[in-house]
């Protein structure tokens, strides 16, 4: 049995999907952009500050799961730019703590965002060291 899980400190679309759904021991968070929670406009126009917007916005949501981003097992990202990589990558491993999670990122135009992320946590465990 699934547990749709709906974080108020996180961005509040008026669109149908949860924030996240807990099936087990794993917390699937749906895709989050780099906007202020509460007026839901970009936070500005660099990949870097909304790539750590966005990793923020999923920190919100696994918060009330219960857990950190250190339980992040694996991150799926969409960028509208593939010239951003460089930048999303600064930004992430600033937020991200190594050992990093299993990662996939593709390249595709995603409107007026320059990223979007969603993420699957493990909540029995965080990430140990790497091997």
């Amino acid at each position: 049995m699934s547990e749709c899980i709906q974080a108020g400190q996180a961005p509040q679309f008026p669109l149908p999907f949860s924030h996240a759904v807990r099936s087990g021991d794993y917390v699937y968070v749906s895709g989050q952009v780099g906007v202020d929670p509460k007026t839901l406009a970009k936070d500005g126009d660099t990949i870097e500050s909304q790539t750590v917007r966005a990793l923020g916005n999923i920190e919100l949501i696994l918060n009330e799961a219960g857990l950190t981003l250190d339980h992040v097992i694996k991150v799926n990202a969409i960028l509208s730019k593939g010239e951003d990589s460089p930048g999303y990558n600064k930004a992430y491993a600033s937020v991200m703590k190594a050992p990093y999670p299993a990662r996939t990122t593709v390249h595709a135009g995603i409107g007026d965002y320059l990223v979007e992320i969603d993420v699957i946590a493990h909540a029995p465990s965080v990430r140990g060291e790497a091997r």
